[in-house]
Parts: structure tokens; sequence; C-alpha cells
């Protein structure tokens, strides 16, 4: 059996897959707090399935005060009423799928209470989602910059992008499971892994298993 590995990631929004399947396979990951904001990233967005095809979901971020800011400074805005258009979002889009209402409960009041920082909004989905799954990674927020030469861990920070194509990890395969568009779109891999979850349920962890497979 191959060893498990320490990872880093970024803090994401509803992160793909892909990222979930090094929280399975992992022995530890860092999640960082440290690196510097950037925005287009998985930090602040996510993509689901919704009737027209793929939709991407941003969280709009205040301005920050310098040029650099990091990760766990990060404010989120009230622009733009995006908790309400968000949940109608998911809500349109997987209202038919199997598990969505076993699981909208959970789900709905990240979408009414006000979350004043980005990084523990993720982190707070990030762990209900992998209790929702029977998933229990050890999870280390970082106390400080983890540099990639440090030989601790595999760097997924930047490889898991939205402008890098997910076929470049050669431990991740992206296995098709149902969806409630397919017929009309074909399978659309690697989308947040709320996707995975409404679709396929307690089964998830065993889509997350054979993803790791790669």
């Amino acid at each position: 059996m191959e060893r498990k590995m320490n990872v880093y990631l970024s803090s994401a929004y509803l992160a793909p897959v892909q990222y979930y399947a090094k929280l399975y396979a992992c022995e530890k990951a860092f999640v960082e707090r440290y690196d510097h904001y950037m925005k287009q990233t998985y930090r602040n967005r996510c993509v689901i399935a919704a009737a027209d095809g793929p939709l991407t979901l941003s969280v709009p971020t205040e301005k920050p005060d310098t040029l650099k800011c990091l990760m766990k400074d990060v404010r989120i805005s009230d622009h733009g009423n995006w908790r309400h258009l968000h949940w109608i979002a998911l809500e349109s889009a997987y209202r038919n799928s199997p598990f969505f209402e076993y699981y909208q409960d959970d789900f709905r009041p990240f979408y009414e209470k006000k979350y004043t920082y980005l990084y523990d909004f993720n982190e707070e989905l990030c762990t209900l989602i992998c209790r929702l799954m029977d998933m229990r990674p050890c999870v280390e927020r970082t106390c400080d910059y983890l540099s990639a030469e440090d030989g601790q861990a595999e760097d997924f920070r930047d490889r898991i992008h939205p402008k890098r194509n997910w076929r470049e990890d050669d431990r991740f395969t992206a296995v098709p499971y149902y969806q409630v568009f397919e017929e009309r779109h074909g399978f659309l891999p690697n989308l947040s892994v709320v996707d995975l979850l409404f679709n396929m349920g307690p089964e998830s962890l065993l889509v997350l298993r054979d993803c790791c497979r790669g």
C-alpha cells in the first residue's frame, strides 16, 4: 500500500473534488493561512453544475489596506447580496438531486450568518462537508508561511487552481458519478464537492476513494 503523504492546501470555498481527494488520501493537510490572497482562485470561488452548464459562484471580498494581504486577514464583503444569490443558485441547481433536501438545513445557515473572515467561512464549511461525508482528515492551520522547499509535504496550494488542468495531477482521477444535468451536458468533472455530496450522499466517500487511484 502506498504511503500516505502530507499536503499543503490553500483555503478554498466549497473546493473541487480534487481538493477533497487530497484530504481523503493524506496523512496530514496543512491549510495555509499566511499566503498572499489572490483573486480568481478557489479561495473565494467554486463551480457548480447549473441547468445551463458550469456556473461559477464567487464570494466578494473587501479591498485590503495593503497590496499583499494575508489570506487570514481577508474580509468578506456584503456587496451584491451574494449570500442570497449563492443559496438560490445552489437550490436551483440541486433541488432535484437525490440528497439536497437531506443536507440543505446543514448548509443554509452559512448563507444566513455573516462571517467576517473568508478563511473562517471556508474552514467551517470544510469541516461540515467532511463531517457529512464521514471523513476525518488530520488538518492543521498554519502558524506561519510554509515553504514548498522544506520537504514536509507535497504542495497543492497553487496546483489546485481554476486555470490549471486537473489532469496534470497524476494522483487524481475524475471518476464519473451521477449528475442531475448529465443528459444535457455530459459528465462535468472536478466541480465543487457539493455537486458530489448532493448527488451521491453517503457514497461520496467511495467516489473520493476511487478518485485517488489515478
